[in-house]
């Protein structure tokens, strides 16, 4: 249920002010604060399967017919080692090792790859494409699933709210994603701190029904994991699918590497988070093999009566929390998806002045919003809600494996065999995962993929019509240095000040510099070419950000980095500038821009469909000035038109 690709927001724990790389030490944050902070973010997704996750494999298991004593632990012995393979080894041991640069997630790892091969990477980037994608469908299953299967809870204190469920499920859900646009981070402070509890109540409730049958204890066995799925057939394969519901948000470990950092992700894990999934598991386990009947609801049935109704507060919670978490990843992908040449540019407000993390996207939140109400609408419970989860997540796991596999062979320098030896049987395990998720397809399982499939459309329509636009543009333009050349000759009218021109391409003169040529008839005093890059490591060191290059006397080549999570601000960068010698003053200076009208060729590259719909999201793009952050009233736009 959680981010693959996601960066979430460094606001869980108030002192986590920076992001910190999984081999550095945090210089201002304990070992502690980073641990509960983790607990409450990365862990908030995980840690809410267990209110449905066994009781889907079960009723999926007893699709043959009554359970036996042997098939419960079957079932138990599955959750128990798909939590050690999937999320301890593949996960805590092996990928939290892969960072770029200190971060995580399939968009780091699909640009850690890509500088790795140093070739032709199409292959790296459809990977990595349909990761983000797929996690779109993950954002959006989340919240109605986490949200539904807790509300759910107050059938058992009383039938009288049966009728009631969905309203209050989608009361909390529109309150849930209409509070994004103030911002989270007064409330994020809280999060770890009630995830633990939720933890520590799961815990206990799972420890105290383990004496209802001890023989559960046997399912750390993995031969009655085994001997399920061999004796069981399309069933037992059914069944698995259904056992992936425990491991969804697994993703969310890697994701958060850079806000974290290893050590506090294993601690978290190790000490309280995988003892605790355990203990509810078995708890779960043993209540079903004393009392069949339970597997209704066996979650909520492990509390006592008088404490039902706390627990299904805590567990409204906590799913709450857990639907942050990926609503404020979704925000993050989309940022790094449009600074990598994914998406358009998005319309990004800051939510807080001390942490650069907490971002709202209004597109995305409606996008989301819409999304998880119409599911909540179509299928109206969690079970039915169950059949169109797990492909999106099992997906983005084989895409990540994948992945895996080029970095640990390229960057980290394995053999061939040695790292075969490793990701292989970790691929397979995720390709049998898939496989069983795809029984679901004809059942709600299509959900995803659609939602998966018409993204991946958009993100590959947006770079191959803007790489088409930019080739276009740039053969219609003069190169820059004969331009330059041309105005050291016969220079025009000078006027104080300086000009700073944005382009795309620093080797072609900007159009917005040939326009003001041609009907202004004038050229500033200094003028400065400015190209904004976004690098494919996350972050770009400040020594790093700036490269001035002079043209001649009046003209000056500038270009400013950015890394794919940081805030593109070209006024504070400018500042660093000033430093290597470029006299700017912003009450002096304008910045100008082009404006493209986008329209269809006659003869297009592109078939008819992608180039209506390029040019749609073209015309629906974030404006520059406020992408960059550059001072509106600093700004002159010149209109042009291009045909794609």
């Amino acid at each position: 249920m959680s981010s693959s690709a996601a960066v979430l927001t460094r606001s869980a724990e108030p002192c986590l002010s920076n992001g910190l790389d999984s081999d550095r030490a945090h210089p201002r944050t304990g070992l502690l604060a980073l641990t509960i902070g983790s607990i409450g973010v990365v862990y908030g997704d995980i840690g809410t399967s267990p209110l449905y996750a066994f009781r889907e494999a079960l009723l999926a298991a007893s699709a043959g017919g009554p359970l036996g004593r042997e098939a419960v632990i079957g079932v138990v012995s599955l959750i128990l080692w798909a939590l050690i393979l999937i999320v301890t080894v593949k996960y805590v041991l092996v990928l939290l090792r892969a960072d770029n640069d200190g971060e995580g997630g399939t968009l780091s790892l699909m640009a850690l790859a890509q500088r790795a091969m140093r070739k032709s990477t199409g292959c790296i980037l459809l990977l990595g494409i349909a990761g983000a994608a797929l996690f779109y469908g993950d954002a959006i299953i989340t919240p109605a699933i986490s949200v539904l299967s807790a509300v759910e809870g107050l059938e058992l204190v009383t039938p009288a709210f049966e009728g009631s469920i969905l309203p209050i499920t989608v009361a909390i859900l529109v309150a849930l994603f209409t509070v994004q646009s103030h911002g989270t981070g007064r409330v994020a402070a809280c999060f770890g701190p009630v995830m633990s509890l939720w933890f520590v109540a799961m815990a206990a409730a799972g420890l105290v029904h383990l004496r209802d049958d001890l023989d559960v204890l046997a399912a750390f066995d993995p031969l009655h994991a085994i001997r399920f799925l061999t004796s069981h057939g399309l069933i037992g394969l059914a069944t698995l699918g259904a056992v992936f519901l425990a491991v969804t948000g697994a993703e969310a470990l890697y994701a958060d590497l850079g806000h974290f950092g290893r050590r506090p992700i294993r601690t978290a894990w190790f000490a309280l988070v995988f003892p605790a999934l355990a203990l509810n598991y078995l708890g779960q386990g043993a209540l079903v093999l004393k009392r069949p009947e339970a597997i209704a609801n066996p979650f909520f049935l492990l509390v006592p009566s008088w404490a039902l109704l706390p627990m299904v507060a805590l567990a409204t919670a906590a799913t709450v929390i857990a639907s942050q978490a990926v609503i404020t990843g979704a925000y993050s992908i989309s940022r790094q998806a449009t600074q990598l040449g994914l998406l358009p540019r998005l319309e990004i407000r800051h939510t807080s002045e001390a942490h650069s993390g907490q971002i709202y996207v209004p597109r995305i939140n409606a996008f989301l919003l819409v999304g998880v109400l119409l599911l909540v609408g179509l299928f109206q419970s969690s079970t039915h809600l169950a059949s169109a989860y797990g492909i999106a997540v099992t997906g983005t796991m084989v895409v990540t494996a994948l992945l895996a596999f080029i970095v640990i062979r390229k960057v980290w320098g394995w053999s061939l065999p040695l790292t075969a030896m490793v990701i292989t049987p970790l691929l397979a395990l995720d390709l049998a995962f898939l496989g069983a998720n795809l029984l679901k397809l004809l059942h709600g399982g299509w959900v995803p993929l659609l939602l998966g499939a018409l993204l991946m459309t958009v993100m590959l329509t947006w770079r191959r019509g803007s790489e088409i636009l930019f080739e276009k543009t740039r053969r219609a333009e003069v190169p820059l240095q004969d331009l330059v050349a041309s105005l050291e000759r016969h220079p025009p009218h000078r006027v104080p000040g300086t000009a700073v021109f944005l382009t795309s391409d620093p080797e072609s003169a900007p159009t917005a510099l040939l326009h003001n040529l041609k009907h202004n008839k004038i050229l500033h005093e200094k003028n400065v070419i400015l190209t904004i890059r976004f690098a494919d490591t996350p972050h770009v060191p400040a020594s790093e950000r700036v490269t001035l290059e002079p043209l001649s006397e009046g003209f000056s080549r500038l270009i400013l980095r950015f890394g794919f999570v940081e805030t593109p601000n070209v006024p504070r960068a400018l500042a660093i500038a000033r430093r290597q010698g470029f006299a700017f003053d912003i009450m002096s200076t304008s910045f100008f821009l082009s404006r493209r009208k986008v329209k269809a060729a006659a003869n297009s590259s592109m078939r008819h469909w992608q180039d209506r719909l390029f040019i749609t999201l073209a015309r629906n793009a974030d404006d520059a000035t406020d992408y960059f952050q550059i001072p509106t009233g600093r700004v002159v736009e010149v209109g042009t038109q291009v045909a794609v």
